[in-house]
């Protein structure tokens, strides 16, 4: 079958700058929706934290009921797993485990004596992975 160019006219179909401009909008939507979907990932980052730092925290309650302190710096939360030293009163191991890691891959940091007022610190050093900045999360917020 031989068209006419009469009959090319009637055919409908999309030019290649309307393509363009379909796939420059689907390209800024997909942008902003990754931009949200990143964020959210952030924030649940954050939360894992939060939730792994209460049960750390129950652990060290449950030492320092039996022991009459929390582990100091040095013993650190190795203390949760094996008696740090003549504590006739360790009951543990107060973990099943090693305290896991953060969602960045690193140690959770412990210091007792707090710097904050409490009775220690336990905190994640954030995604930046280094101590003593704004992004560090910790039993202190």
């Amino acid at each position: 079958m031989i068209l006419k160019s009469d009959d090319r006219k009637s055919e409908k179909g999309m030019t290649l700058m309307e393509l363009m401009v379909v796939i420059v909008i689907l390209g800024l939507l997909a942008g902003v929706a990754g931009f949200y979907v990143v964020k959210q990932f952030g924030k649940a980052k954050d939360k894992v934290v939060l939730v792994q730092i209460a049960e750390i925290e129950q652990a060290l309650e449950k030492f320092a009921f039996d022991t009459g302190r929390f582990p100091n710096t040095d013993e650190g939360l190795d203390a949760l797993l094996r008696n740090p030293g003549n504590f006739d009163s360790w009951e543990g191991p107060y973990l099943k485990k090693a305290p896991p890691n953060d969602p960045w891959g690193k140690p959770y940091a412990y210091r007792c004596p707090s710097t904050h007022g409490l009775d220690y610190d336990l905190y994640s050093f954030g995604p930046d992975g280094i101590d003593g900045n704004e992004d560090d999360i910790g039993n202190w917020k």
